[in-house]
């Protein structure tokens, strides 16, 4: 590979990405080339320098083997920031930045991040919102770890704090925004699953088991005792499960439930209010 020109390079990983089955073999090939390449900026029809070779033919390898892109880098960009990933935590993705969205509609003083993995949520809206506080659980402490390593500067380390648990189990207090992007891909959706998603992010983050829905049936048994009156609720959901989640809403006493879709048109996040006064209206 040493000593090809820069374009001959990426041709030649860009088919050996397609022939492992990659689904956007170009612009993996290009990003992987990106990051190796570092401070070296060679233009396509120069050669590729021995040092750059050597880590771009590392990271292509571990590419070709299914390895999502963000575990060789070792980031993932959410919302215009970087938040370090890895094997322990599911992947911040770009439909999630819907649910941060409707988040930053309304006003909110304090947030509770229900799973809160890399903790890129609640760390999003902590940084939009300079006056809020916010809690953050997971039930695994490999997680909280990849959190507490994310903490985007001092001043979001002093208003967030971790808590390891299970759903509501350690939470004490009321919060007026909770929000949660919890395990919800079903036992038979979880066969159909990418090797990148399937094999490398934790499958506690992905599903429950069953039908998928059991995340959403423990947060709503707790939202009485933690959502202060007025408080909403978000929580993202597969694009089949809203009717779902907006009945359990409804069960559980809450008002104001509406889906809101991402930007493929498809059901990503279900709101509700608890009984009470939202300022501003609902």
């Amino acid at each position: 590979m040493s000593g090809y020109l820069v374009r001959q390079v990426l041709a030649s990983a860009t088919a050996r990405l397609k022939a492992a089955g990659v689904p956007s073999p170009a612009r993996d090939a290009r990003r992987l080339m990106s990051e190796a390449i570092e401070s070296i900026a060679p233009g396509p029809d120069d050669p590729i320098p021995p040092g750059v070779a050597q880590r771009f033919e590392s990271m292509l390898a571990e590419r070709e083997a299914r390895v999502p892109v963000s575990h060789i880098l070792g980031y993932r960009e959410f919302h215009g920031r970087r938040f370090i990933v890895n094997g322990e935590v599911l992947d911040p993705r770009p439909e999630t930045e819907c649910l941060v969205e409707v988040a930053l509609a309304r006003p909110f003083s304090r947030i509770l991040d229900l799973g809160t993995g890399s903790g890129a949520i609640l760390l999003t809206l902590l940084a939009e919102r300079p006056d809020a506080t916010g809690v953050g659980t997971d039930i695994s402490q490999d997680a909280l770890d990849v959190a507490a390593d994310n903490p985007l500067g001092a001043d979001l380390s002093v208003r967030r704090r971790l808590i390891l648990s299970d759903w509501f189990e350690k939470v004490e207090g009321r919060f007026d925004l909770i929000v949660s992007n919890p395990p919800y891909i079903s036992d038979e959706e979880m066969i159909a699953l990418e090797p990148e998603v399937r094999d490398h992010e934790p499958r506690i983050a992905l599903t429950p088991g069953g039908d998928g829905l059991d995340a959403y049936r423990a947060i709503t048994a707790g939202l009485g005792a933690h959502l202060e009156p007025g408080g909403r609720v978000l929580l993202e959901i597969g694009p089949s499960q809203a009717g779902a989640v907006c009945q359990m809403l409804a069960a559980a006493g809450l008002m104001g439930i509406s889906v809101h879709r991402d930007l493929d048109g498809r059901d990503r996040v279900v709101k509700a209010v608890q009984i009470g006064l939202e300022s501003g209206g609902l």
